[in-house]
């Protein structure tokens, strides 16, 4: 046995090696071709990839076989340049590149191959080329249906409210799933698509609740929307950490792809797609609805500490690597983040959001008895997923995820916002803003100045200098409202600055049905009354957010006069 690990071990040895001399070789042929000026120049490249490919046959990639179809074309090579295609078209997405139609039906295709397009052979290669789009795309399809198959469900023949209630607390539809990875379709408006990729724990059963946390991607601006991904593209590179605690501790695993419209971070577009994203999963595998988790990197952890402060109730906690903890699209209102948590892991040379600016916030988070981490390591830029050494950063993110989970029915809330589409935390739903009033005199603003920035001298400098600032931490631009709210023994205290209107949730688990439920608004009664159980309200709540924790049977309407 210990001969053969002894074997193994080498032979994947020798793999990894081989892989890597082949990189190399291709790179120095890609460079040859670049700096190519005539036909000489082209067949010295060509050359290149040529011995790559004899010397590493179980190395050739995608990207490999375009470029050498390429120069042989250039060459008017017609036979090799269709033998490299013919190879190539069928090839399946990797790591390395796109699958292999793509490279004769982009739009780049008429102008590198302009020498084969009248030779009758260029029909019949776009003709099979897109016969393997259609067989490509046909697999997504199906995978991502049988993603969602699921069994019947029948609440609607349940006539006891007590009864539904029970049901769909344990409402268990999952079937066991064929594959680990699957890209998921997603519409964002009627002209714009992309995916996200969910990878499950290598033994998933339809009979456990799952932990599921959502990576946010950084440099949204620089990404563009994916029809779809593979665990290849998402699995490894800065993610590699990710990846590997979720295999440790069975958690799904969520990568959505945005771009610079339709994001987690600005404008508003793209804000609704994470929690759209979590329902369509639980449609699909059985997800613990007390442990939904957000985390990411640069833009990805603005997006995840956005989530905090402006829609949290679907989630337990956010964490953020090398995060610029503001909301871009309005008011950051600091005090939201008493309703759940934040984990940061931050770096002393990061350009996106200086040290000092951390330790401030740090301090107000420690003075508002917020629950609120930071972590801080020396020595590394803003890009500090990329190196091994960040690996203690998701050591301690797992660590806290295993441990941490949603209280669903919270005793106190707290939360204050300024768009109306943000009205909601947990069994507080509906509120509205009321523009008109004025704000109470407990509700005051909440920020700090920041002084110093760090910022590299050029373009082309490592070197990081400090410069003198003078800016808010938050941007407070519009009118916001509020709302402080508590239960206990059948009866809430809220009071309220500028709101109008809002809606009390009300759950079992918060109050016996068999008494009078009491409501006193600003310190007054307003409400007197016993709750029963809805039975159509109770469904088609559970069908617009899937939550089996957090089941509503009735509500209460609050409107300030």
């Amino acid at each position: 046995m210990r001969l053969y690990f002894l074997i193994l071990f080498v032979f994947c040895g020798f793999l990894v090696k081989a892989q890597d001399n082949y990189t190399k070789m291709t790179k120095v042929a890609l460079q040859a071709m670049w700096d190519a000026k005539d036909e000489e120049g082209y067949q010295k490249s060509l050359d290149m990839y040529e011995k790559a490919f004899e010397l590493f046959p179980d190395s050739i990639n995608n990207s490999g076989l375009y470029k050498s179809s390429v120069l042989a074309s250039r060459l008017k090579d017609y036979d090799k340049a269709f033998g490299y295609l013919n190879s190539l078209i069928g090839r399946k997405m990797n790591k390395y590149g796109d699958p292999g139609y793509i490279y004769v039906l982009n739009s780049y295709a008429e102008g590198e191959y302009k020498n084969l397009l009248t030779d009758p052979r260029w029909s019949t290669l776009v003709k099979d080329a897109e016969n393997y789009k259609a067989l490509f795309y046909q697999r997504f399809e199906d995978n991502e249906n049988e993603f969602y198959a699921i069994k019947a469900e029948r609440f609607r023949e349940i006539d006891k409210p007590e009864k539904l209630y029970k049901e769909l607390k344990n409402f268990n539809p999952y079937k066991t799933k064929a594959l680990q990875g699957y890209s998921i379709s997603f519409n964002l408006d009627e002209n714009f698509s992309t995916s996200f990729f969910i990878q499950l724990p290598e033994n998933y059963s339809p009979d456990k609740k799952y932990p599921l946390l959502f990576i946010l991607h950084g440099a949204v601006k620089h990404n563009s929307l994916a029809a779809y991904q593979l665990a290849e593209q998402v699995l490894g590179g800065w993610n590699r950490y990710y990846t590997k605690y979720a295999a440790e501790n069975d958690v799904i695993l969520a990568f959505p792809k945005g771009n610079k419209k339709f994001n987690w971070m600005v404008p508003n577009e793209g804000f609704f797609m994470i929690p759209e994203m979590l329902k369509l999963i639980k449609n699909g595998v059985n997800v613990d609805d007390n442990k939904v988790f957000i985390s990411g990197h640069s833009n990805g952890a603005t997006g995840s500490f956005s989530y905090l402060m402006k829609q949290p109730t679907e989630f337990a906690g956010f964490y953020g690597l090398n995060t610029y903890p503001k909301v871009f699209t309005g008011g950051t209102f600091i005090e939201n983040i008493k309703n759940r948590s934040f984990m940061n892991f931050s770096t002393d040379q990061d350009y996106y959001y200086p040290p000092n600016a951390n330790d401030q916030l740090t301090a107000l988070m420690n003075e508002m008895n917020a629950d609120y981490k930071e972590h801080r390591y020396k020595g590394f830029p803003h890009w500090f997923p990329e190196f091994d050494e960040s690996e203690p950063a998701f050591q301690k993110l797992y660590d806290d995820l295993k441990t941490r989970t949603r209280d669903p029915f919270p005793k106190e809330i707290t939360w204050e916002f300024d768009d109306n589409s943000n009205g909601q935390i947990d069994w507080l739903s509906n509120i509205k803003l009321d523009s008109l009033a004025s704000k109470a005199d407990w509700h005051k603003e909440i920020n700090f100045k920041i002084d110093k920035w760090l910022e590299y001298k050029d373009k082309n400098s490592d070197i990081l200098s400090e410069k003198e600032v003078d800016k808010n931490a938050f941007d407070l631009p519009r009118k916001s409202g509020k709302i402080v709210a508590k239960y206990e023994d059948n009866t809430f205290y809220i009071k309220t600055s500028a709101i109008k209107t809002f809606t009390i949730n009300i759950s079992p688990e918060m109050v016996d049905h068999s008494k009078r439920v009491k409501v006193y608004l600003n310190g007054k009664k307003y409400f007197n009354d016993k709750v029963d159980y809805d039975s159509n309200f109770m469904i088609e709540n559970f069908e617009r957010n899937r939550d089996r924790s957090q089941v509503w049977v009735n509500q209460i309407k609050i409107e300030l006069k």
